[in-house]
């Protein structure tokens, strides 16, 4: 594996096992993790900038996964370092992330298919019920997971460093 690509795969697996910490322990319980959001947001943003800059002959799946990825994350990282999550930007921060983790998840299950003999077996070309069941559960989970957090997770405005003085009595 080109060190190009092993260093792509790398930041992925760190931005899906830091938003996976946000998605289970941290958004839904309300709870802020500054440093995992920093981290996912990053790494995430770098998965998606460094696959474009691996070889490719045509335009794939992946590369519009990665142009939405940075849309959203356009969105996503104003909504909470700008905004600070005030009214609407709460949600549209929550959802956001959300569905970025949920793309690079996505994605993880097509080369876990594509690449793991056992799976590859299953679904040659991923058309099969065995890759539909595992991207459909996929799915579900973080429907679930993303509804959940959407409703939960209100920070109040001074965790993200935004020290405003009490109000007096």
């Amino acid at each position: 594996m080109p060190p190009s690509v092993l260093f792509h795969v790398a930041i992925s697996l760190v931005a899906i096992f830091s938003g996976l910490v946000l998605l289970l322990f941290g958004w839904p319980a309300s709870r802020k993790l500054p440093g995992w959001t920093a981290v996912f947001l990053t790494t995430t943003v770098a998965t998606s900038v460094t696959g474009f800059l691996l070889p490719f002959v045509k335009f794939l799946p992946s590369h519009a996964f990665g142009i939405v990825s940075l849309i959203l994350a356009a969105f996503v990282m104003p909504a909470l370092y700008k905004f600070r999550l005030a009214g609407n930007w709460r949600w549209i921060y929550v959802s956001g992330a959300v569905l970025l983790l949920y793309l690079n998840v996505f994605v993880l299950v097509v080369q876990l298919f594509l690449k793991v003999p056992a799976l590859h077996a299953l679904a040659p070309t991923q058309k099969e019920p065995p890759f539909a069941i595992a991207q459909g559960a996929v799915l579900l989970l973080f429907l679930a997971y993303g509804i959940l957090s959407v409703r939960r997770f209100h920070p109040d405005r001074a965790a993200f460093g935004s020290a405003q003085p009490a109000l007096p009595g």
